[in-house]
């Protein structure tokens, strides 16, 4: 059985195609148009699809795959594998409940911290009761060199480059030394905050750049750069029945 697993996130629009539980390829879309929806569907002939979107996307589409397929929208109505008792669960981003659903489908006697590295670092946490308690956010590698660029009257817009030194020797490398190993630091002092409180504790780290951060940790961590479609295909097996 083939699944389509849509995630438009706040930089790219990508896809991952299953066949049963394998994935086996990952795409960036272009657009959301229709058009590129039906070639998609034309090519693969999916029998499941499920979208996690954290935009503002082209309704149509929606419609055009639940019309097609058995298609499911992430929400405050999804069914989930886990509970959230959080203040506001519909205010949880999409994103967020796929890869706390990846963390119980896969680790599901452990305490699981799920670091997403995207647009905003994400932290989730949730414990071995299955609860999501929630976590914290903070400013993705982009934004920060964004954020000093645009803030600044003088300072360049730059961008991560995994060739740079310690000590910065010019601006350039100031900016990146700055940015990658405060984030690299951020992450490690985090990580070991829910180390002291929490036993049988397991952390994965995904998104775009975890295999780098994941190089550069001293904690010990999981990294699955696919981990959030993962999530998806998870919980398209329980939103989705095919008859």
């Amino acid at each position: 059985m083939i699944t389509l697993c849509f995630d438009f996130g706040n930089t790219r629009k990508k896809l991952a195609i299953f066949k049963n539980k394998q994935m086996l390829e990952e795409l960036y879309l272009p657009n959301d148009d229709t058009a590129t929806i039906a070639s998609l569907l034309e090519k693969y002939k999916p029998q499941k699809t499920i979208l996690s979107s954290v935009i503002d996307h082209n309704p149509e589409m929606e419609t055009y795959l639940a019309s097609s397929t058995a298609f499911h929208k992430l929400s405050v109505h999804t069914k989930i594998n886990f509970t959230t008792p959080v203040g506001k669960p519909e205010t949880i981003g999409a994103d967020r409940l796929a890869l706390v659903a990846a963390a119980v489908h896969y680790f599901p006697v452990k305490n699981n911290l799920v670091i997403g590295l995207g647009s905003c670092i994400t932290y989730n946490f949730v414990n071995q009761n299955h609860q999501f308690l929630g976590g914290s956010i903070s400013p993705g590698m982009d934004m920060r060199f964004r954020a000093m660029h645009e803030f600044t009257a003088k300072l360049p817009l730059v961008q991560g480059d995994w060739n740079f030194p310690l000590i910065g020797y010019n601006t350039a490398t100031n900016l990146q030394s700055g940015v990658l190993y405060g984030m690299a630091c951020e992450i490690d002092g985090i990580i070991g905050c829910y180390k002291q409180r929490y036993r049988n504790f397991n952390v994965v780290l995904t998104g775009g750049n975890s295999a780098y951060f994941a190089s550069q940790l001293k904690n010990r961590i999981f990294a699955d750069q696919n981990f959030l479609f993962k999530g998806l295909y998870a919980l398209s097996e329980i939103n989705n029945i095919v008859v």
